[in-house]
Parts: structure tokens; C-alpha cells; sequence
């Protein structure tokens, strides 16, 4: 279970705060897989930067004693003055991981990066970056994946190996996922939360959780 217990999250303004979330109290599954559903500025980013705590609540705590990834399919965490190696030695390092050496070769060969892995980040191309952001997530044994438009990943020959990828972590870890593709959704999940004025609700059901979120 992950809790979102009293959170109150804004952002300044020239017009005042403005809060995506205030005093909210929440649990969220973890023996599910969850889409997150919400119209465009509902909070789902925000909310997925508070579970990955790259961001933090201006009040409030989120309790949990499950090991949360950071956002899958984006390039958060990769240092572009580092090489990919490097990245994935130190993503490795503060995730705990015991055998960096095997964990950097996962990485390099998931990501099929080849020479380029040892190359600075930074001369990646866009579509570079996020296929080592996921690779060094993937292979690491996370409790729970946040999924963030993960067919944005790549070629479609790689989206179809991050999908299967996702799809056996799913077996053994919890997965929750953002994405605007209802079919990708379906394809992962079984449950949902909806997003509304700042409200969170939960359904068993990802179908109701579906026709929820389209009649906002």
C-alpha cells in the first residue's frame, strides 16, 4: 500500500498558489496494477513525482515500505554530462544494487546503445536517452514500476520489447501507469484511480475507472 496521508501540493503563481492537491488523503493499491486517470492538468504528472519523490508535498507525507521506481520512459535521473555507463553505475549504486558490473551489462543490453554506452549522454539522440532511462529502471527489482507513457520509447521494434519487458515484471511487481493509449492501458492494468479537482478515486475495475475518467 502507498498513502498519501493529509498531502497538499502547489505550484506559485504571478495569480497566487496553485494547488493540485490540498489536505488529501489517499491509498493507493500496490496488489494491482493501476492506470491513473485524469483530464490535462489534473495532477497525474504531479502525483507521479510525489510517489517517485522527485518532488515533495508542501504538507503532508507519503508513507509506503514498498521500493518505488522513478517514472519508467523518461529521461529522469540520466546525467548528460556522464556516459551511459556511468549513469547506470551510479542509478545502480544508490538503488542498491549488489552486482553493478552484471546490472551495467543488463543495461547496455537492453538499451542497445552498443559503442554509445560509454559515450557522454549528452550526444544521445531524443530517443536515446529514455531507452537508457528505462533500461536502467527495468533492471532493477522494483516493488512497484510508475509507467509514463511508455510507447514513447523508441522505435516500434523497442516500444514491443518494453512492452514485454514491463509485461513480466508485472507478474512479480506492481505496476502504475499513465498514458492517454486506453489500449496500453488495458494491456497493464486492472484497476484505476481517477483524477478530479483534486479528488482522488479508486476502481476495482478498470473499465468503470475508464467510463469515470470519459465523463469528466
Amino acid at each position: 500500500m502507498i498513502t498519501l496521508e493529509n498531502i497538499t501540493k502547489f505550484y506559485p503563481s504571478n495569480l497566487g498558489n496553485q494547488y493540485i492537491f490540498k489536505n488529501t488523503t489517499f491509498d493507493i493499491p500496490t496488489d494491482c496494477n493501476v492506470a491513473i486517470l485524469g483530464k490535462n492538468g489534473a495532477g497525474k504528472s504531479t502525483l507521479f513525482r510525489l510517489l517517485a519523490k522527485s518532488e515533495y508535498p508542501n504538507k503532508g507525507r507519503i508513507i509506503t515500505e514498498c521500493n518505488v521506481s522513478w517514472p519508467v520512459a523518461l529521461a529522469t535521473g540520466v546525467h548528460p554530462e556522464m556516459t551511459g555507463r556511468e549513469n547506470a553505475r551510479f542509478i545502480g549504486r544508490i538503488n542498491g544494487v549488489f552486482d553493478l558490473d552484471d546490472y551495467e551489462e543488463k543495461v547496455k543490453a537492453f538499451s542497445e546503445l552498443g559503442v554509445k554506452f560509454d559515450l557522454p549522454v549528452k550526444t544521445y539522440s531524443s530517443g536515446m536517452r529514455p531507452r537508457l532511462a528505462f533500461a536502467c529502471s527495468i533492471a532493477i527489482d522494483f516493488d512497484v514500476y510508475l509507467i509514463d507513457e511508455v510507447t514513447s520509447v523508441g522505435d516500434a521494434r523497442f516500444r514491443k520489447k518494453t512492452r514485454q519487458a514491463l509485461l513480466e515484471r508485472s507478474k512479480a511487481a506492481s505496476v502504475i501507469m499513465v498514458s492517454h493509449n486506453m489500449d496500453e492501458l488495458r494491456e497493464f492494468c486492472d484497476s484505476a484511480v481517477v483524477i478530479n479537482d483534486g479528488e482522488l478515486a479508486f476502481f476495482s475495475c478498470l473499465e468503470d475507472g475508464i467510463k469515470a475518467y470519459q465523463a469528466l
